[in-house]
């Protein structure tokens, strides 16, 4: 069922709402307003071919798959349940809590599921003159336009791979099973030489829209 919140609401001047006319003197109006919550968390999981999952007593879950396994410690109040090929997440209550951590745990787990099937890639774009990267092993070495290059340690978990192709800024390619590490990792070399405005520089993702700005004009 759908939650109902109250909400009071002042009237001031000539119009509110609907535009309609009223006085000029403040008037208090009760109103409510149904509020529809969320269904991520109710919608099932479909587990992948290849891919199993298992739920032990402390509520962690297990996910393997083709590229591996990873694990997720679950809300000791939710109940995970897999049956006939699906994942279920239920919440005993509408608490506040219950519903914060519900949907949250079901994407979790699916992002879990198609991590461990699929894997996730994203790509990173060093745009600037003189910029490079290259990788050696598990560290990621790049010139992003400082007096010094920047040598980026990476999670065992992550697999990088750096490009260079005439025509084309420097590109480096990470790979992870984990989506949410992928993005943590993405991010801090991102933010190592973030796109300024006015030309551009900087490292963007891949399929970024950077908002530039107009520099300053000559003076005539």
């Amino acid at each position: 069922m759908p939650s109902k919140r109250s909400y009071t609401a002042l009237k001031v001047g000539y119009t509110f709402l609907n535009g309609k006319s009223c006085k000029a003197s403040s008037e208090f109006s009760h109103f409510q307003i149904t509020q529809k919550m969320s269904r991520v968390g109710k919608a099932p999981i479909t587990v992948a071919s290849g891919v199993t999952v298992t739920v032990d007593a402390a509520n962690i879950v297990t996910v393997k798959g083709p590229k591996g396994e990873l694990k997720q410690a679950v809300d000791r109040d939710l109940k995970v349940e897999i049956a006939d090929g699906k994942v279920t997440i239920s919440r005993p209550t509408d608490q506040i809590r219950h519903r914060a951590v519900h949907g949250l745990t079901r994407a979790l787990i699916a992002n879990m599921v198609e991590g461990v099937a699929n894997g996730y890639t994203k790509v990173l774009e060093l745009v600037g003159v003189g910029y490079r990267a290259a990788v050696a092993g598990q560290q990621l070495d790049m010139s992003l336009g400082y007096s010094h290059n920047i040598i980026f340690d990476l999670p065992k978990e992550i697999v990088a791979t750096a490009a260079m192709e005439k025509g084309q800024p420097p590109r480096v390619t990470l790979t992870s099973i984990d989506k949410q590490l992928l993005g943590q990792v993405a991010a801090k070399i991102r933010g190592l030489r973030k796109p300024e405005p006015y030309k551009g520089k900087g490292v963007r993702f891949q399929g970024e829209i950077v908002r530039r700005k107009a520099g300053k004009t000559a003076g005539k």
